[in-house]
């Protein structure tokens, strides 16, 4: 490793320590599967949370407070038993673009998984079992999601990594599920998927700060972003790339960027 890289290095590792805490999760949607001690609470609180995890993070957590709450704060139990009387007090709910009828559709979706295909966990992992990759774990999970009669409109809040997305929020949510963290913050819940084969979480925070480190030369924030990031990150720690995502994230967040 040359100067310029063991620099970097140092500096990435440096932040990544000091916003890869639970003091920040305060502010962070994270915040909102944490309140959960049984597995499947935490992934149905988190894959719901992450769904919806664009805009200003105060009303994304205030959203799926509201969504946890619908589901009397057992989102597993809600999710396995509700009939369709059930949904229906969903025609309430709107974050943004996220209709009430995407959100009648996401949980009835969830419910197929948990109730047919044996869970988000195992639906995920047979997907990176086909190509050992994310990408076939994101695209086969996807399709299984979907299996389900939907309106075509609900398609466009769970990206496509097909067709080039980025595939942010899917990214963050498999890096909570599976990255296991010494600091407490991701949960590492999921075993047989390796966090060495995580990928960035790319955002226009964490992308603007990869171009002006020179880890990213990519324009575009999509799918080839995110590998090229991720394999240049890997460099620094092959073990566990994305734990560079708090400090690329927090530095862009809070204009850290002092070096």
């Amino acid at each position: 490793m040359n100067r310029e890289n063991t620099y970097l290095k140092e500096l990435l590792d440096n932040k990544a320590e000091k916003y890869d805490r639970l003091s920040f999760i305060t502010t962070d949607p994270i915040q909102i599967p944490k309140q959960y001690t049984k597995k499947e609470d935490i992934e149905i609180a988190g894959f719901l949370t992450s769904v919806i995890a664009w805009g200003r993070r105060d009303m994304i957590i205030r959203s799926a407070t509201q969504l946890m709450n619908m589901m009397r704060n057992q989102p597993y139990e809600f999710i396995i038993n509700a009939q369709e009387k059930d949904l229906q007090q969903f025609l309430t709910f709107k974050y943004r673009t996220f209709s009430s009828a995407d959100c009648i559709t996401y949980l009835r979706a969830l419910k197929n998984i948990y109730n047919i295909h044996g869970g988000l966990e195992t639906v995920f992992t047979e997907g990176y079992q086909k190509e050992e990759s994310i990408f076939s774990s994101i695209q086969y999970f996807r399709s299984v999601f979907f299996e389900i009669q939907h309106q075509h409109r609900c398609e466009k809040h769970l990206s496509d990594v097909t067709r080039g997305s980025a595939a942010k929020r899917v990214n963050m949510f498999l890096r909570w599920m599976i990255r296991q963290d010494k600091n407490g913050v991701d949960f590492g819940i999921w075993k047989d998927i390796p966090k060495s084969s995580l990928l960035i979480p790319l955002d226009v925070h964490s992308a603007r700060q990869s171009r002006r480190l020179g880890l990213l030369t990519r324009k575009q924030n999509d799918w080839k972003a995110v590998v090229e990031l991720t394999d240049n990150l890997r460099q620094f720690d092959p073990c566990d790339p994305v734990k560079y995502d708090f400090a690329l994230f927090g530095m862009g967040v809070f204009n850290d960027v002092e070096k």
